[in-house]
């Protein structure tokens, strides 16, 4: 699964696409994030993490499988 990161989240994980090979798989949306909150803690500090599955914004309960491109999107300001 290729996870691309982007703004504060690419400079956090220090990479702007992952590809990503964990050694128990999530299932969900919501348990890849627990995965990747646990490998990369200081993604806890920004206020919120939008997940795109597939060029769609994705909610927490979707299933993942192997073949997926997920995009790790951080809150962003405008103005």
């Amino acid at each position: 699964m290729k996870i691309h990161f982007f703004g504060i989240a690419k400079e956090i994980v220090g990479s702007s696409e992952l590809d990503y090979s964990a050694l128990e798989f999530p299932k969900t949306v919501a348990g890849l994030k627990v995965q990747l909150l646990e490998q990369y803690p200081k993604l806890q500090e920004l206020s919120s993490l939008a997940v795109a599955l597939n060029k769609k914004y994705a909610t927490e309960e979707m299933e993942l499988s192997q073949n997926d491109e997920i995009a790790i999107i951080p809150p962003v300001s405008g103005g």
